[in-house]
């Protein structure tokens, strides 16, 4: 059986129209031999929405019945593809999380992928059926309902292609490929061909939205090829593989990120809040500890994992004498993302003469293997993402 397994995000799916697009593209796999299942994640904005209506009805509601009501997206916009489907004279049928036995663990919100039966799925396929598979969530020991976090539905994809062993997976999204900076942003953008699963990791990681970073760890541990295109056009999109170029320079992409805030904590035992950080699984980067103050940046949407974190210390009387309100505050962290950028003098020196005459903005230059990140104390104007780009990616 030859298998192939594709994704559409939110935009893909967002409306009547779009969802024949994509039945259109399925169906051309499906007319060149394929035997094709398909991730969706919610319309749109469903899920945005979603989260508004329930902070409606409570500051902090319970993580488990936010699950319950999040994941209700995804399984709207497979049933909608699944009729779109049939409409055009195709078997499709779809499917939810628990159907298939995608088993998490038990952290709501952001669960992480156990196992996944393959056999419903090899069943369906073997009827010569199109599935529809629900991204972005799972089932934990209990049956509860658990979501895998921002970007779980491309996890999803990768997770399920690694299982029924297809060869590649294709991530359809409303940009047609990785490109050197945010396109929106910059119009002479370069399109990447080809990137390593760890330079991809990386981006991701910083900022960039074309695919999430967990999904290209997965990629990456399993040697799983991802295909990142767009569901509007029939462009070649990005190939992210462990190929390499053995000592390439090349830079691939810059990465603006405007989306994550510093926070500062005043703390007798600042290394405690490291451990309650990693105990609650909250990202966080650029970890600066002093004798009694903690600083570290995170991404905004992280923000209320603090809250939480602050109202269980405040129940441990003992502790929360120890620990201060933390202060936040939204900056700016620029990133270079290309192989061997460590020792692309070139780059470097063009980075820091592009950000002169604001370097007293400037509180943390970081340079490894993969990647050159600075950190203002501060937002700081586009115009510096396009002169850094402009002198840095050559076409």
């Amino acid at each position: 059986m030859n298998i192939v397994v594709l994704k559409f995000g939110g935009s893909s799916v967002s409306n009547n129209e779009n969802l024949n697009l994509v039945a259109d593209k399925i169906l051309d796999f499906k007319r060149k031999g394929k035997s094709v299942v398909a991730i969706v994640s919610a319309q749109g904005k469903t899920t945005d929405k979603l989260i508004n209506e329930a902070k409606e009805l409570s500051s902090n509601p319970n993580k488990r019945e936010m699950d319950m009501l999040i994941s209700v997206g995804e399984q709207v916009s497979a049933s909608k593809l699944a009729i779109v489907l049939n409409n055009k004279n195709a078997k499709a049928v779809s499917l939810n999380a628990w159907q298939i036995q995608i088993k998490t663990d038990g952290n709501f919100q952001k669960a992480r992928i156990v196992s996944i039966d393959k056999d419903r799925i090899i069943k369906e396929l073997e009827d010569d059926k199109i599935v529809i598979v629900t991204g972005f969530q799972g089932i934990d020991i209990n049956n509860n309902i658990t979501t895998l976090g921002r970007g779980g539905s491309d996890t999803t994809a990768v997770a399920v292609a690694h299982i029924l062993g297809a060869k590649k997976c294709f991530i359809y999204s409303d940009v047609d490929g990785v490109y050197s900076a945010d396109p929106r942003k910059i119009e002479d953008a370069v399109k990447m061909k080809k990137m390593s699963f760890k330079e991809m990791q990386y981006a991701s990681f910083e900022g960039a939205k074309v695919l999430h970073d967990r999904c290209v760890m997965l990629a990456n541990k399993y040697d799983l090829p991802i295909v990142s295109a767009s569901t509007f056009n029939n462009h070649k999109g990005s190939l992210i593989s462990h190929e390499e170029n053995i000592e390439e320079e090349k830079i691939k992409t810059i990465i603006k990120n405007d989306n994550i805030v510093i926070v500062k904590y005043k703390s007798e035992e600042p290394y405690s809040i490291v451990e309650k950080l990693n105990n609650k699984k909250v990202t966080f980067g650029n970890l600066i500890l002093k004798k009694k103050s903690i600083e570290f940046t995170i991404m905004k949407n992280d923000l209320k994992e603090l809250d939480d974190i602050e109202k269980n210390i405040q129940n441990a009387s003992i502790e929360s004498k120890k620990m201060n309100k933390y202060k936040s505050k939204n900056v700016t962290k620029i990133s270079i993302v290309g192989s061997g950028i460590s020792n692309n003098k070139e780059a470097i020196k063009e980075t820091i003469n592009t950000f002169k005459e604001i370097k007293q903005h400037i509180i943390l230059f970081e340079i490894s293997a993969f990647k050159i990140s600075i950190l203002f104390n501060r937002i700081i104007d586009d115009k510096y993402l396009k002169t850094l780009h402009k002198k840095l990616i050559k076409n």
